[in-house]
């Protein structure tokens, strides 16, 4: 791939908006002008996903162009929580919760970028030695009425539930980020757009420099809800290949060619013809998706990985047989009531979940279905309790 054609695909594969215009950056790009870039990550869940697969991508394609990669973790801004597309407020974390919650963020971006390249910032580092005069300074540049127009926030409003300070004032914090750090390009998902181009306005306004942003689309489902953690649709990065596999094969049909743009490295060229021969009925979708599952699979822990899950899946799902590595857990007691094994062997988070996955038909001991959530149940050695698809427990006594 030439150059020409390296930047016409920065520009172009997944992108949703570019500001001020693609021409733009663009033209900067093709003048052999080296970059400061940065994306940025609130360590609010314990691993990456999906979702910020696709920013990693972004990353790398510019990373190999020769550009300054910055990788921003937002341990002050994850304390206050992003009120974007939130319909009532973020649970507020410490900074010990924090950074707890990123320890293991380097590992999984390294599988994606040259971490010898990319320069790791913490915001707390100025955002937490801004003064009460320093916010209204920086607030006086931004109007209510623009906060206001954002969409969940009008929502919210309507709704009757609360608006906190403190959330009009992240977008202000995220915009001084890219003012601290003097960058000339910012990129992140769509939904992210308005904290973003807020830190345009800001550069405009201090520093009198043009800052680029470039939002990507995002990874959404069947509905077009963003995957995510707290959309319970996350698809996380440290999942062993097995669990990775499975979940991608869930997927709807029509997440296939989003998901072959946005996480995986087969050439544009390869998936416009996908997806025609799919609408043509020469491709069986299913066949795609394990193409799909194998190729994220493969980026994440290599060929051989990705082979191996893709028997497992087919040995599961296929052939309707256990897995080959079953998670072991011994039990002291020898009679247990289904609600409360389900809970002591980790398959449900509580009863009340438990009730549901029975109910929903969804659990099963030595491959037969139980169908009441007050089923009582004598234990014996490598009995197998199962929940849904794929998640297996061995009992060990």
């Amino acid at each position: 791939m030439t150059k020409n054609e390296k930047i016409q695909e920065v520009l172009t594969r997944g992108v949703e908006n570019i500001y001020p215009n693609k021409a733009s950056l663009e033209k900067v790009l093709k003048s052999g002008k080296k970059l400061r870039l940065y994306h940025g990550i609130d360590p609010t869940g314990l691993t990456l996903h999906l979702g910020h697969l696709v920013q990693i991508i972004k990353l790398k394609q510019f990373q190999d162009l020769g550009h300054e990669v910055i990788l921003l973790i937002g341990d002050f801004t994850a304390q206050i929580g992003d009120p974007t597309n939130k319909f009532a407020i973020r649970k507020q974390l410490t900074h010990k919760q924090v950074i707890k919650n990123c320890k293991d963020y380097k590992k999984q971006i390294g599988k994606i970028l040259d971490l010898k390249k990319v320069e790791f910032k913490y915001n707390s580092k100025w955002l937490g030695k801004l003064s009460f005069a320093d916010i209204l300074g920086l607030s006086a540049n931004f109007t209510a009425q623009q906060t206001l127009a954002r969409d969940m926030f009008k929502k919210r409003i309507q709704a009757g539930k609360n608006l906190y300070l403190h959330e009009f004032l992240y977008p202000i914090m995220q915009a001084y980020d890219s003012v601290y750090m003097d960058v000339d390009l910012e990129i992140g998902g769509s939904d992210q757009m308005f904290n973003m181009l807020a830190g345009r306005t800001l550069m405009k306004k201090i520093k009198n420099k043009e800052k680029f942003v470039l939002t990507t689309r995002l990874l959404s489902d069947s509905s077009g809800n963003k995957m995510g953690k707290t959309e319970g649709s996350i698809v996380a990065l440290n999942e062993k290949p097995n669990q990775m596999f499975g979940k991608i094969m869930s997927w709807s049909d029509n997440l296939i060619i989003s998901g072959l743009e946005l996480c995986t490295n087969i050439s544009m060229e390869e998936i416009k013809q996908i997806e025609k021969n799919i609408k043509a009925n020469k491709l069986n979708p299913r066949d795609v998706k394990a193409k799909l599952a194998r190729e994220i699979v493969s980026i994440y822990y290599g060929g051989k990985e990705a082979e191996e899950a893709e028997k497992e899946f087919e040995k599961i799902f296929k052939d309707k047989k256990n897995p080959s590595d079953i998670p072991t857990i011994k039990l002291l007691k020898k009679k247990y009531n289904i609600l409360d094994l389900l809970s002591e062997i980790k398959l449900a988070l509580s009863k009340s979940e438990a009730k549901r996955l029975v109910e929903q038909g969804g659990v099963k001991v030595d491959d037969k279905k139980i169908d009441s959530w007050k089923e009582e149940l004598e234990i014996k050695n490598e009995m197998i309790v199962q929940v849904g698809k794929r998640k297996f427990v061995k009992i060990k006594i």
